[in-house]
């Protein structure tokens, strides 16, 4: 994008809000909810395991109503 039409307006960016909801449901996780963790290591770990429990609970979903 150019400066030229990002000084326009408001311009949506394509697909941004995949992110933003996935953000969304990481925030229900009270443990990803504030900065408590020291470690970057320790705060990847814990978003790969709430994700993990999303699809999870998307599969079961999904195999129920099959």
């Amino acid at each position: 994008m150019k400066l030229e039409e990002a000084k326009r307006g408001f311009v949506l960016l394509p697909r941004r809000w995949v992110v933003e909801r996935s953000f969304a449901w990481a925030t229900r996780c009270r443990r990803l909810a504030k900065g408590y963790e020291r470690l970057p290591e320790t705060v990847a770990g814990l978003h790969f395991l709430a994700f993990a429990c999303l699809m999870l609970k998307q599969c079961c979903s999904i195999i129920q109503s099959a």
